[in-house]
């Protein structure tokens, strides 16, 4: 399960609607159980989030830049599940710093 140099796009949020054409990227990068990453598109110009992995478990804290100005950060939960084809799937519950609403998203694995 480990998420070095894997690449998901959303495919889905109770945040926000995605872009089909354009949804958001994220780069993963793992080491120690430590991960770490970038991610843009869609409503993102650009962010990054850092945090840990146990086992199916991701626990992260990230940061953007919104094309639309201004910026949003805050805290995630994310459970990576293995899908038929052997990429990699990530549902995460997450939450913006100063609203206790949680969203959740998909993301599957870039082949």
């Amino acid at each position: 399960m480990n998420l070095n140099g894997r690449k998901f796009v959303m495919v889905s949020s109770t945040a926000s609607t995605v872009n089909q054409d354009s949804p958001t990227e994220f780069q993963y990068w793992e080491a120690d159980e430590v991960v770490w990453g970038t991610y843009t598109g869609d409503t993102v110009t650009h962010g990054r989030f850092v945090g840990t992995r146990d086992g199916a478990q991701v626990t992260i804290n990230y940061a953007h830049a919104l094309k639309a100005g201004g910026k949003a950060g805050g805290k995630s939960s994310s459970r990576i599940e293995a899908g038929d084809d052997g990429r990699l799937r990530l549902v995460e519950e997450f939450s913006f710093d100063g609203d206790d609403t949680v969203h959740v998203s998909v993301c599957t694995e870039v082949a």
